[in-house]
């Protein structure tokens, strides 16, 4: 057998389905096996494995036992003469197979072998060539001196940003997303080492192939798709420590004890460095824009305060009491900010009608409370609404001003008025085209272009392949969406590579899937159309949640006099509310199932209800429980919250 091909995959569904359907187009003709070990997901990937690509020997791990782990079990499973270790998140030219196992043929001195790689806009990722990280090459990377001189012999050997990326090399480290491998070269060196979970395996490697006298061969005659790019996770603080303990790891396995103390403190600082910016950059992209917020809503409350003081109110002298500067009027802004939040208003990308919600609500809240104030306290609801005016003017000129100068996250209609191309031909691109339009999106523009040939008047194509730089520029497009069953990956990766200068995002419609997939940027994970589903882990979700445990333990509290004659366990009704208002617990929660749940759900507070108290049954039956669970999950409403709690009133003390 010439290749067998490794892939671990790990909830990535739709990126493993577009990734086998290339693998699928580039095999023909080779001796290959196809492996796909999977590490204990969530994602219904197994079962997707098993009823479109049959032909995978799939290998089902009962925890996540890392990439290290994993891409071993295969390997030692594999009979090829090479071994491909392979991301999930990649795409394949049709040809990519054929010309890395001739180049390896024609090079026996090649242990490894890894080719030019791109992101999800058509850039290329300078991780597909790599020096070791040897102290001083550290170093330079983590003070960010190797991303000021990326040319330099000196500071830019990360990198290897002065090899020209399109020329063959030899490197010392090849990217984990594709590594070519000589199968003969593993037995003689041995496999990956476990001691890596995740980052650094294949440097590691790689070091292991130089040291034993073969070569690592950068190979850009080849292209692939790479959509999680190195820069995905760096805003996190796990990503950090996982990343750099890593290096750690290398460091003391293959330097000398004094360089591996000197890699070992630079590493430390590292850790701490990247963790505490990261701290700090995460935080302040949070509370930039409401600090923003209440900056501008205090300070023209203050304009019109004054003004309704020397105009209105106080013709003859005087002003409001300082406490209505210095306490009432931030109450309200906080307020109007925590019903802003409430109800989406800075959820990306933003959405103006959430804002407009949230100021209104926010404002009933303030009125209700104003009414509910002593007379000393009532100082004046025309400057509440007022301030509602101005609040609201304010908070939509700064979306405004932020869209105009193209902050990102801040931009208005960033998915619902998006203008589409869809490049296939007739009966694909109309089946994505439905696909499009039962999503969450709401296109303002959706266009069919034809991957070759002619357009007739009648068709419905606005034009071909051919004509896409006009037709991108005409139709000021937003997005283009590539149909797979009609154009190969090859061409899909040379449009994207002529086009990464075009302020277009691009994404891949796979065959006779309900995805449409692909990466916006090189920071973000990769972005995912699919039939909208209301899953409970969605952000809106869980803070509707969280806030409605809140209101109704509000309540509860407020009527527990009579509550607590109602309940089983009065005392545990008690300690309920409080647990719930603390947020260790919430009103709603899974029902427990006693069998092992072959759908792992996602993560939420434990509940004093489940969804099986809405029936009020206590002889239902473990599949049930799970079922329920499952409907939960899938399709949450606050109202499905409330209707058991109605229910369930008498075991709130559970």
């Amino acid at each position: 057998m010439k290749l067998s091909i490794v892939i671990v995959n790990y909830n990535v569904k739709y990126f493993l389905e577009q990734c086998l359907n290339s693998v699928k187009r580039a095999v023909e003709g080779i001796d290959v096996e196809v492996f796909v070990v999977d590490n204990n997901s969530v994602d219904s990937s197994v079962s997707m494995l098993k009823e479109k690509f049959p032909e995978v020997k799939l290998i089902e791990n009962r925890e996540n036992l890392g990439f290290s782990r994993a891409n071993n079990q295969a390997i030692k499973a594999s009979r090829g003469e090479y071994v491909l270790l392979l991301n999930p998140d990649t795409v394949v030219e049709d040809d990519t197979f054929k010309k890395c196992i001739a180049f390896m043929d024609a090079h026996q001195d090649a242990g490894g072998l890894g080719v030019k790689m791109i992101d999800g806009k058509g850039n290329f990722l300078p991780e597909s060539k790599r020096g070791f990280p040897s102290p001083s090459t550290a170093f330079y990377k983590i003070f960010g001196l190797s991303k000021l001189f990326p040319r330099s012999r000196t500071f830019g050997k990360y990198h290897l940003g002065y090899l020209d990326k399109n020329e063959i090399h030899e490197v010392d480290v090849l990217a984990g997303a594709f590594m070519m491998l000589r199968k003969k070269v593993l037995d003689e060196i041995g496999f990956l080492d476990e001691s890596f979970f995740m980052y650094g395996e294949d440097i590691d490697l790689s070091y292991r192939i130089n040291k034993s006298g073969y070569k690592n061969y950068y190979f850009p005659e080849t292209r692939i798709i790479h959509y999680k790019g190195e820069s995905t996770k760096k805003s996190s603080i796990n990503y950090v420590f996982i990343f750099y303990n890593a290096m750690v790891i290398f460091a003391r396995k293959h330097f000398s004890k004094k360089n591996a103390r000197l890699y070992t403190f630079l590493i430390n600082m590292a850790i701490w460095f990247r963790a505490s910016l990261a701290v700090i950059t995460r935080f302040l992209k949070q509370v930039f824009l409401p600090i923003l917020d209440f900056i501008f809503i205090y300070v023209g409350i203050l304009l019109i305060k004054g003004y309704w003081e020397q105009h209105v109110i106080f013709t003859e002298g005087g002003h409001y009491p300082d406490e209505f500067i210095y306490i009432i009027l931030p109450a309200y802004i906080l307020i109007w900010l925590l019903s802003v939040y409430f109800s989406g208003g800075y959820d990306k990308p933003v959405k103006l009608l959430k804002v407009f919600q949230g100021m209104a609500i926010g404002t009933v809240v303030i009125l209700v409370s104003y009414a509910l104030f002593p007379e000393s306290w009532r100082f004046s609801r025309a400057i509440i609404l007022l301030g509602t005016i101005w609040g609201l003017a304010a908070m939509v000129g700064l979306r405004a001003l932020f869209s105009t100068f193209k902050v990102q996250g801040v931009k208005f209609g960033e998915t619902s008025n998006k203008r589409f191309l869809i490049i296939g031909e007739k009966e694909e691109a109309r089946r994505v085209t439905e696909l499009l339009q039962k999503t969450q999106l709401a296109p303002a523009f959706i266009g069919l272009v034809k991957p070759s040939g002619k357009v007739t008047r009648n068709d419905g194509f606005i034009g071909t392949l051919n004509q896409i730089r006009d037709i991108i520029t005409i139709y000021k497009i937003n997005e283009v969406i590539f149909c797979s069953k009609d154009i190969p990956p090859q061409q899909i990766i040379d449009k994207m590579s002529e086009l990464h200068n075009f302020q277009v995002d691009y994404k891949i419609a796979p065959e006779d899937s309900l995805s449409i997939i692909g990466s916006n940027s090189i920071n973000t994970s990769g972005d995912l159309y699919i039939i909208n589903i209301n899953a409970i882990d969605k952000p809106v979700n869980k803070r509707n949640k969280r806030l409605f445990d809140i209101l109704i333990s509000l309540i509860l509290l407020g009527v527990s006099p009579a509550g607590i004659f109602i309940v089983r366990q009065p005392a545990g009704f008690l300690r309920n509310i409080f647990l719930v208002l603390a947020g260790r617990r919430s009103w709603m929660g899974y029902a427990q199932a006693d069998v092992a749940h072959s759908h792992k759900l996602p993560s939420i507070k434990k509940g004093v209800l489940n969804p099986a108290d809405a029936f009020r049954k206590t002889n239902i039956s473990s599949e049930t429980l799970e079922k329920l669970n499952l409907i939960y999950v899938r399709d949450y409403k606050v109202w499905t919250d409330l209707n058991v709690i109605w229910k369930g009133f008498k075991e709130l003390g559970r």
